[in-house]
């Protein structure tokens, strides 16, 4: 967004403009891993106490303090806490997907191509195999 109010003025300024960009996206990705743990979290509670006596007893955190309830009352305010995290996660994924397009836009636009990681991705695979082959030789480790 910064890049449609003003053009970078150099070669830095595009590498500074690109590199938040590609923070915000890894922010992005995050936030929906995090928040689909929690939906996760939740369909477990939901599964738990389901087939339940609705006048049971249960407990629940809420903002940090232990409340106690019965399953009626607990059930659907679970339920709504998933919907409502769902929602954000669709929400979430809507932006990512927008931002993916403007850091390729930006891409295109400014011949942006990445080679380097890619190299060193395939360079530190084979150093690791190489490294693991010989961690793995316990003959070669005995000997010194």
């Amino acid at each position: 967004m910064a890049a449609k109010a003003e053009e970078p003025i150099n070669e830095q300024a595009v590498a500074n403009i690109y590199s938040a960009m590609r923070s915000e996206i890894t922010q992005i990705y995050s936030k929906i891993t995090e928040l689909e743990m929690e939906v996760s979290e939740h369909s477990l509670v939901i599964n738990a106490i389901q087939p339940l006596d609705p006048a049971r007893r249960c407990y629940r955190m809420i903002g940090g303090v232990l409340v106690e309830r019965t399953i009626k009352e607990v059930l659907p305010a679970v339920q709504r806490n998933k919907e409502g995290i769902e929602e954000v996660i669709a929400r979430l994924n809507d932006a990512l997907e927008k931002k993916k397009k403007e850091i390729s836009d930006f891409e295109a636009k400014y011949k942006i191509r990445i080679r380097k990681p890619d190299a060193e991705v395939k360079e530190e695979s084979g150093r690791k195999e190489g490294s693991a082959q010989g961690v793995l030789v316990g003959p070669a480790g005995s000997n010194e």
